[in-house]
């Protein structure tokens, strides 16, 4: 069964990554639904050499604006190349938004006739809060059971490096990387597992050093089958 398929529903289209792709609003599970609607649909962001110093232009000037507003001197020699090197760096963090799953795939998916989980446990990942625009960073493991094809190991962490290096929330990066999973080679299940500490727990707000989110989506087999599931949670356990 394909993991995208929909019962009684039409297939509609939408722009993922800037690709035109089928897929479905809903990924349904034993009667559990998955909603894609909060997915943003966004075209690649333009990273040829005028648009990325026009990019690095207009940011400069934003940091400029910010620091007079917060009350510093954007003349004083420690600040003089802080609004030009927080430019560079907004446009690395954010890297993702030039980039499209089928250039990271690169043609990275291979007949295999194993039908057996494969996991990639322990990738870091590093991603900045849309709501605060402060980092949150921490760990993804992802498993899946191929349907007669694999997808080269460091290819599903660049997946994973793709969506996090984008303005994101937790959650919604755990379901991108799960489906765009499910899309590149419709494995028979899929499983993805982020515990992430975010800075805008630590550094503001409540100010709960040491606290740790988990957000998990599981797909197919992996939803539907307990001892499946119970395999894959204790893999990414045993350290």
């Amino acid at each position: 069964m394909d993991l995208l398929d929909i019962n009684n529903m039409d297939n509609v289209f939408h722009e993922i990554d800037g690709d035109s792709v089928k897929i479905n609003t809903l990924v349904k599970s034993k009667g559990l639904k998955l909603s894609m609607e909060d997915v943003p649909k966004l075209k690649p962001r333009p990273s040829d050499e005028d648009s990325v110093r026009d990019q690095e232009n207009q940011l400069q000037d934003a940091f400029e604006n910010l620091l007079d507003n917060i009350g510093e001197d954007k003349n004083r020699q420690g600040l003089l190349k802080t609004p030009a090197r927080a430019a560079k760096a907004m446009l690395f963090f954010t890297k993702g938004y030039e980039e499209t799953i089928s250039e990271i795939l690169n043609d990275a998916i291979f007949d295999e006739d194993h039908d057996e989980l494969v996991i990639v446990k322990d990738i870091e990942m590093f991603s900045l809060c849309e709501h605060h625009l402060v980092p949150f960073m921490g760990k993804v493991h992802i498993g899946y059971i191929p349907n007669k094809k694999v997808v080269g190991l460091s290819k599903i962490a660049r997946i994973v490096e793709m969506f996090s290096r984008r303005l994101q929330v937790q959650e919604r990066l755990t379901k991108q990387i799960a489906v765009a999973l499910c899309e590149a080679i419709s494995p028979t299940g899929v499983a993805v597992i982020i515990e992430a500490t975010h800075m805008c727990m630590v550094m503001r707000g409540v100010q709960k050093p040491g606290s740790k989110t988990v957000t998990s989506c599981m797909l197919g087999v992996l939803r539907e089958d307990p001892r499946t599931r119970d395999e894959f949670l204790t893999l990414i356990k045993d350290r």
